[in-house]
């Protein structure tokens, strides 16, 4: 068997070297003299829309879409407008399509460029993920030596070439040597441990330095997990920037070097902004998704589904995701692509084969013992104790961040990322499963051990063992309840540091001997119809269901990660038990908290507006606001209209037919109104300040010598959304979240009386809650 593996991945070494190269020369950027900053993501100064946000490097592909200046940033779309713009152009497309065989080639060129998108997004995410896997992998074993015959071998893959290894030893191999035995030239003793250990924590250091120095120089989006950005970006709102070409650069290095310094974290979310970077780049090719803000965020939606594809090896999970946690806008055509991308990405990554096992993810197993009816108890109660741990990770974690912001700790990050990374090594070095990678413990903890003779358990396998009595045994156990401590506490700390991170998934072991009198009755004498690594697989899912509170995604994942259809059941019964744990101490998840913690302006989905408010309780102006910015439709000169403009910074303003009647004529864009201003002023029409803008299909009658009137109709919108001075807030709220409505006008008989934004809402949403309103980003 060994020797077949050997030849069926010798072509595979040659990409790992290739990989290899291109990774160290990643490692060369900061010596070069780049321009840029770093300073903390600030609400308050988003907020205010400034310029004064985080410094980033210029980049065409950054620049506001669609058009120039079409909306600013730390801004909401248009979601209604965005689509009728897409409407119209497929209209005109269609129209010109049955006059000439060009435009019929253009409109079934135009149909087909959605799914060359996605063909891209997905071709890219997997190359890409499959690099960050290759280099991950390698910088990780760094940590423990060197291969002698190419040092851009990692340690599994040095000892293939080896004919010295065995199935007992496979990680044991003259090619491959240890730190201490390149210094010292021995292995054991006291004096090697510690060479061992000093080198341990130094690459450590060093790739987590290289890891925030990066990010803080070049790219400061590129920090964190992601998501809840990735969420708040497709709700609508802009973040001119945050999936950029630099930020993906430095994402891609800075994840494999905050990966293999030994944080803990995960590569899964850090992955979704990833494919989410890929597809916003490419969608710079094709013109309907460059000039319409709405259908790119289409394609951000399936880039998520191939972001969970390729780090989880499950695409249909990677859809569900999509659908389920992040996307805010999911029509049945986006489903399909999603689909498709999530295929190619996950097939790209299968070709790559970067972990040498022909699967998609390291720790993907296939069990096939039965579970017991009698067992659904344990698995309950391990979706109870990820529940719990769910809501207590996500109290520590948000107090923490909110502490980071609130002192001067947040002004250091290289020195907190460096303290937590030596804190993090030092720790883990001595045990043996806190020294191995987070995707590695899983691998080992989910292993099916019936598969294997207790004659081949060698190491860190003695977790397998059946032996009750065994000393091996009860060290194994040992050391894995302080690896279970010692993640729960470090990951508070580690998650939400300005370096790439997702979440790590606890895994739990369950230990069982087939003699004990409960199993007597349904076990056959000297059989293993206990299988560990279920329970090992039901606990991640029951944690990682607590933290994210998601669940028929999960449980698909996880079915894809063991191929057992017999295993929906307790999968499915721990992590709706985590979720209802988790959501008596609050329905809010990690991602959730995080977009609360940081002052986006998101409207949850799934959250409830359970209050008897009315429009009018909310609306602006109030009672002792000044009045309401509105427009005529006749009486008003450019020069008011240019006025009531520069004194304001609204978005656009109510036209109405009087000021004293104030009856409801429709809805003009500031950016529009000084547009056909100036494009009137230059085309030498006679309009001057004088001029009067008429928003009416007639121009009124006017004095022989007055200058020609300026027509506007053709830039109002005739049919704003509108709601009653007493609509209920409940059905409001909805009305925002399912059109995605930047405002809507409160109307009483067809009078103008105020109206409601996003802004309004949230605020009032913040005020019910007893939560800060200032603190929420508004637009």
């Amino acid at each position: 068997l060994h020797t077949d593996r050997k030849h069926h991945h010798q072509h595979y070494l040659h990409l790992y070297y290739w990989v290899k190269l291109l990774s160290l020369s990643f490692l060369v950027v900061p010596h070069f003299s780049l321009p840029g900053g770093y300073e903390e993501y600030s609400s308050s100064r988003a907020a205010g829309m400034n310029g004064n946000g985080p410094t980033k490097l210029v980049d065409p592909l950054e620049d506001p879409v669609p058009g120039v200046g079409t909306y600013e940033d730390f801004n909401t779309i248009d979601w209604v407008r965005e689509k009728s713009k897409d409407r119209d152009r497929h209209r005109e497309i269609t129209n010109k399509s049955r006059q000439s065989t060009v435009a019929l080639l253009h409109s079934v060129s135009d149909a087909f460029s959605g799914w060359l998108l996605m063909l891209l997004v997905g071709l890219m995410s997997g190359a890409l993920a499959g690099g960050i896997d290759i280099a991950a992998h390698w910088l990780t074993d760094m940590k423990g030596g060197v291969c002698l015959i190419g040092f851009w071998f990692n340690h599994e893959h040095c000892c293939w070439t080896s004919n010295e290894t065995t199935f007992q030893e496979r990680d044991r191999c003259p090619q491959w040597q240890s730190w201490a035995e390149l210094i010292t030239g021995t292995s054991e003793g006291a004096f090697a441990y510690i060479v061992n250990y000093l080198m341990y924590i130094f690459w450590a250091l060093l790739f987590s330095f290289l890891a925030v120095t990066l990010v803080r120089a070049f790219a400061p989006y590129a920090c964190g997990s992601g998501i809840p950005e990735i969420k708040t970006i497709l709700s609508g709102f802009i973040i001119r920037g945050y999936l950029g070409k630099w930020t993906l650069i430095i994402k891609t290095i800075t994840l494999v070097l905050a990966v293999s310094s030994g944080l803990s974290l995960g590569k899964e979310g850090p992955l979704v902004h990833v494919a989410c970077c890929c597809a916003n780049i490419l969608c710079h090719l094709f013109t309907k998704y460059r000039k319409n803000e709405a259908k790119r965020r289409e394609v951000l939606s399936a880039a998520a589904a191939v972001g969970v594809s390729v780090a989880f090896g499950a695409p249909i999970g990677g859809v569900l995701f999509s659908l389920e946690e992040v996307s805010y806008y999911f029509p049945l055509k986006t489903l399909w692509r999603s689909f498709f991308a999530a295929l190619v990405a996950a097939f790209t990554l299968r070709s790559i084969n970067p972990f040498g096992n022909s699967r998609l993810v390291l720790f993907y197993v296939e069990f096939h013992a039965p579970w017991h009816l009698v067992e659904l108890a344990p698995f309950i109660l391990l979706g109870i104790f990820g529940g719990l741990w769910g809501a207590l990770f996500i109290r520590a974690n948000i107090a923490w961040c909110r502490r980071r912001k609130s002192t001067r700790l947040g002004h250091y990050p290289v020195i907190e990322v460096l303290v937590v990374a030596a804190l993090t090594a030092v720790l883990a070095f001595p045990n043996s499963y806190t020294r191995m990678s987070g995707a590695e413990l899983i691998s080992e903890l989910f292993n099916d051990c019936s598969l294997l003779d207790s004659s081949q358990l060698c190491g860190y396998k003695q977790v397998c063992s059946d032996r009750p009595a065994g000393k091996g045994l009860y060290t194994a156990l040992w050391q894995l309840a302080l690896a279970l401590v010692f993640k729960m506490l470090i990951t508070v700390i580690t998650f939400g540091m300005k370096v790439p991170s997702g979440l790590f998934i606890p895994s739990m072991l369950a230990y069982y001997n087939h003699d004990w009198f409960i199993f007597k009755g349904w076990c056959s004498p000297g059989a293993d119809c206990i299988t560990p690594g279920l329970y090992a697989m039901v606990g991640a899912a029951a944690c990682l269901g607590g933290v994210t509170r998601m669940t028929v995604s999960l449980v698909v994942i996880m079915f894809e990660l063991t191929g057992g259809l017999e295993y929906i059941v307790p999968l499915m019964a721990a992590t709706m038990t985590s979720k209802w744990v988790a959501d008596a101490f609050g329905r809010e998840g990690i991602y959730e908290a995080h977009i609360r913690l940081n002052g986006y302006p998101f409207l949850e989905p799934k959250e409830e507006f359970e209050h008897s408010s009315l429009t009018v309780d909310v609306m602006r102006p109030r009672r002792s606001d000044p009045a309401l910015a509105v427009l005529t439709q006749e009486g008003m000169t450019v020069g008011e209209v240019e006025a009531l403009v520069e004194s304001t910074h609204y978005s656009g303003f109510p036209v109405v037919v009087s000021k004293e009647s104030q009856r409801l004529v429709g809805f003009a864009l500031r950016r529009d109104l000084l547009i056909s201003i100036d494009n009137a002023r230059k085309r030498q029409e006679g309009i001057v300040s004088a001029s009067q803008v008429v928003f009416t299909e007639h121009a009124p009658s006017q004095a022989p010598d007055a200058p020609p009137p300026l027509r506007l109709r053709g830039i109002m919108d005739l049919s704003p959304f509108t709601v009653t001075d007493h609509t209920p807030m409940d059905i409001t709220v909805d009305i925002f979240r399912k059109l995605g409505l930047r405002q809507c006008l409160v109307t009483h008989n067809g009078r103008l009386l105020g109206i409601i934004t996003k802004k309004d809402i949230l605020k009032h949403m913040a005020q019910i809650a007893n939560r800060d309103p200032d603190s929420i980003l508004f637009n």
